[in-house]
């Protein structure tokens, strides 16, 4: 069984606590690389990043199964990203040690080039970006979410209607052809790729 199915199995059995932290396991280091670009750096994405474990944690007995877990674990990072741009929080612990271990080992297994200094040029560019649109550059590029999946992202919900999620991926296939073009000349004009 693939990791989806063994977490729909632990949800649907009430193994909460086994099902979120095995939610951060399998998907944890992609969901805190999707928040350190979505901020730009990794100050405000670790704040952001413990946030959406104790949302999951709190979320779980509720999650309504209308999408893959790992498309509502990519709605609860962007709602608590929303929610954290409006007003800066201070980071809780989960007070669940497991969970909280599990928050801390996605941190520390995000992909390399997010945290270092390879690329400068490349993640200066990306960071440059506005946030909504580098949340559907990595959401769509990066972890090749479906456009249905990302508009359920950018919807910051799991419950909207299929009109209401087709009219959004709509919207976001042309956004993400605008940024395509914005992006290729703004490598152009840095000199990281040719003219």
């Amino acid at each position: 069984m693939d990791a989806e199915g063994q977490l729909v199995e632990l949800i649907r059995t009430g193994a909460f606590e086994r099902a979120a932290t095995a939610s951060l396991d399998a998907y944890g280091s992609e969901l805190y690389g999707y928040l350190i670009n979505y901020f730009g750096g990794e100050s405000d994405a670790a704040e952001v990043f413990a946030q959406v474990g104790e949302d999951l944690w709190k979320g779980l007995p509720a999650f309504g199964f209308r999408c893959s877990i790992r498309t509502w674990l990519y709605v609860l990072a962007r709602n608590a990203a929303s929610r954290y741009r409006r007003t800066p929080w201070q980071r809780q612990r989960t007070g669940e040690s497991a969970l909280d271990h599990a928050i801390a080992r996605a941190r520390t297994g995000t992909a390399p080039w997010l945290q270092t200094e390879i690329k400068d040029r490349w993640r200066a560019l990306r960071e440059s970006l506005d946030p909504d649109d580098r949340s559907l550059l990595v959401l769509r590029v990066d972890r090749d979410l479906s456009w249905e999946d990302c508009a359920r992202v950018t919807l910051e919900t799991d419950s909207a209607d299929d009109a209401e999620v087709a009219r959004e991926a709509a919207r976001l296939r042309k956004r993400f052809q605008l940024l395509k073009d914005e992006l290729r000349e703004r490598a152009k004009q840095a000199g990281l790729i040719d003219r």
